[in-house]
């Protein structure tokens, strides 16, 4: 079961990164990779951690005692699961492709050329802090020239 979630999200991901990247952002495709492709990624997301959580679908923390985020031992005892990989893995998809999108919608309303922005939303595809990092430095110039720093 795990094994079709990671690859449904890997594929669904994909093809968000794919349009997002190379067809034209016409407002249906923006609506498209914001609701059926970050919402579903979010919809996965919450039942796989609700299925951990109440103990249903693979439960984690090794010896019973549930999520631990306060310790490295505890966090990797989440992710010894297919199960926590899995929804880790999704939560990362699907906030790299709500960043991705959010670059996009900024770049194309600062007047920044496609060109520009596909290394950007690629670095942000295979590094998520990486991309954010590289626009939020090459944005802040335009930003403040057009007295906006929205």
């Amino acid at each position: 079961m795990w094994d079709i979630a990671f690859a449904f999200a890997n594929i669904l991901a994909l093809i968000c990164w794919t349009a997002l990247i190379a067809l034209p952002r016409w407002p249906a495709l923006l609506a498209a990779v914001l609701y059926l492709g970050i919402g579903l990624l979010c919809l996965a997301y919450v039942i796989g951690l609700l299925g951990i959580l109440s103990g249903g679908l693979d439960p984690v923390g090794g010896n019973g005692s549930g999520l631990d985020f306060g310790s490295i031992e505890g966090v990797r005892s989440i992710f010894a699961s297919d199960g926590g990989v899995t929804v880790g893995w999704i939560h990362y998809l699907a906030f790299d492709l709500f960043v991705g999108l959010w670059i996009a919608r900024d770049a194309d309303a600062k007047g920044f050329s496609r060109i520009l922005q596909a290394p950007i939303l690629l670095a942000t595809f295979f590094a998520g802090p990486l991309g954010l990092l590289v626009w939020l430095g090459v944005r802040e110039r335009r930003a403040r020239a057009s007295g906006r720093w929205q």
